[in-house]
């Protein structure tokens, strides 16, 4: 399961390279373990504070083990008059997590973002970056059970 390595590796004398490769483990593993980020503070012979520092610096990395579908859902104000806290209830419901956390099994987790620029159609979640508007509590079952 180490081949976080070679992600590493494969990035190793590109300017830039450390960015680009947390980016490959995200995809890869759906968060940048802590094994990765000593490798990776090897390869690019920084401190393993620093390369913990670019991991935890930037929001769209998760230095936490969480669930493989990631859902995020808007809590900007437009979506809350919409109605996200009866989709934030039916989602927690569903999956028998609240806000923050990931499945037992590990693969969802529940995550609060910024605006998705979506608020034509409220409210919005995400699922790996993929867009549902005009969600409603009724709808959550169906959308899950794509990713079951």
């Amino acid at each position: 399961m180490h081949h976080y390595k070679e992600i590493i590796a494969s990035y190793a004398d590109k300017p830039g390279g450390l960015i680009e490769a947390y980016h490959a483990i995200q995809k890869e593993m759906s968060y940048i373990p802590e094994e990765a980020i000593a490798e990776a503070a090897q390869v690019f012979k920084l401190p393993v504070s620093q390369a913990y520092g670019v991991a935890t610096f930037y929001s769209m990395f998760s230095v936490k083990s969480r669930g493989k579908n990631v859902i995020r859902i808007c809590e900007s104000a437009p979506c809350h008059v919409a109605g996200a806290a009866e989709v934030i209830a039916a989602l927690e419901r569903e999956l028998g997590i609240k806000m923050g956390e990931s499945t037992a099994d590990g693969k969802f987790a529940l995550e609060l973002t910024e605006c998705v620029g979506q608020c034509q159609a409220t409210p919005v979640i995400t699922i790996n970056g993929k867009p549902y508007l005009d969600v409603s509590p009724a709808k959550i079952p169906d959308i899950l059970g794509e990713y079951k």
